[in-house]
């Protein structure tokens, strides 16, 4: 294991003159009658107009200048290269939080809330405050390289815990995470509390069952119950024949577009207009990091990875920050269970926003995290 490299996002033209004839010679399929809109999945009027955009107007070059903006590095850990963005922020006495995405999201999603973190006097906050960040890519996502099998979030929370404290030389640290990056924070702040100062979600899954069991339990089991019936299809797809689909994908730029949309418009708070929330070049460039490396079949790797470790039911007990945004898919667990397992020190009910929290509600997120970090100085 040595230091860590500078990399810079330089994508070879053969690349990408192949997806782009992927997506140019792609045909688009059709709905049933009264199926045209978002409810039986992903629009295919929609998915129509997205690939006219991507063919004839998006530039990746010029999404390649704007996450280079941002001083990146790669480091081999436990035999696997990370990719991750280092940035130092303003002031004296920072806080270092590594922030961690889940999928179908990549490290783009934390792009619009690096400057707030990092230079809130930029925004009218104060300088103080502003953290020092680290933003990786997990394994088999994005520019990192892929394990040779599946990595659930207890191992992923170690090789951060080296990153952050071997490699970056940092004696203590925060996490932020939501969806599987949720689950890598978790871990964080459980299992290496001696080098985490705490830990801020804006996904939480309830408690195991147990004595303690009330009726806000029962009804979170309910409605849990209920939306992985409706949603659930994919992640029991990606966790028990992730190859299938894996291999079925990887190589049509338009078929990723369409497993993947359906989840930013469902899951976004975005009242069935996904634009309301993602414009079309932040969701290609978030498309292209799965595609531009081949990693497609690696990411989805992450779900039979995360349920080999299986439900996490012990406690986090260093500080927890919880930012509820009101149109995540997910169901929350009431305070009262969720401090059952969590050591709650602030807990945030948003107006709005969805479960890609800092892509939708770049401010809200901001203000939330550093509010929380700043309380633990």
């Amino acid at each position: 294991m040595g230091g860590p490299r500078p990399f810079e996002i330089a994508v070879a033209d053969d690349v990408l003159d192949r997806i782009a004839s992927r997506v140019a010679q792609s045909r688009i399929g059709y709905a049933p009658e009264g199926g045209e809109g978002w409810a039986m999945g992903t629009s295919a009027a929609y998915l129509a107009e997205f690939i006219a955009y991507w063919r004839d107007r998006y530039d990746w070059r010029a999404a390649e200048v704007e996450l280079n903006r941002w001083p990146q590095f790669t480091v081999e850990i436990d035999g696997i290269d990370i990719h991750f963005q280092h940035v130092r922020g303003s002031g004296a006495g920072r806080i270092p939080v590594i922030l961690t995405h889940g999928w179908p999201g990549s490290f783009v999603e934390f792009q619009g809330v690096i400057e707030r973190l990092a230079f809130p006097e930029h925004f009218g906050g104060r300088a103080e405050d502003g953290l020092d960040l680290v933003i990786p890519s997990l394994p088999g996502f994005a520019f990192s390289g892929r394990p040779r099998s599946p990595l659930g979030a207890r191992r992923v929370a170690a090789m951060w815990r080296t990153l952050m404290t071997e490699i970056l030389g940092y004696s203590r640290f925060g996490a932020q995470g939501g969806d599987w990056g949720s689950s890598v924070t978790v871990r964080l702040g459980a299992e290496h509390g001696d080098v985490v100062d705490g830990i801020h979600l804006n996904f939480i899954m309830g408690p195991p069952p147990g004595p303690a069991d009330g009726e806000d339990t029962a009804d979170y089991r309910r409605k849990l119950k209920r939306v992985l019936a409706e949603e659930g299809a994919y992640m029991y797809e990606h966790r028990t024949k992730p190859q299938t689909v894996g291999l079925a994908l990887h190589d049509h730029p338009v078929g990723i577009a369409a497993w993947m949309l359906e989840k930013f418009c469902g899951w976004g708070d975005t009242g069935g207009d996904i634009e309301r929330r993602f414009s079309e070049d932040h969701l290609i460039t978030n498309l292209m990091t799965y595609l531009v490396n081949d990693a497609f079949i690696s990411s989805i790797w992450a779900y039979p990875g995360i349920a080999a470790d299986g439900p996490f039911t012990g406690r986090v007990d260093v500080p927890v920050g919880v930012a509820h945004f009101p149109a995540e898919f997910y169901p929350w667990p009431s305070r009262r269970d969720a401090e059952r397992s969590y050591a709650v020190h602030r807990w945030s009910e948003m107006p709005s926003g969805g479960h890609f929290a800092a892509m939708e509600e770049p401010q809200l997120f901001a203000d939330d995290v550093l509010a929380f970090f700043s309380s633990l100085k």
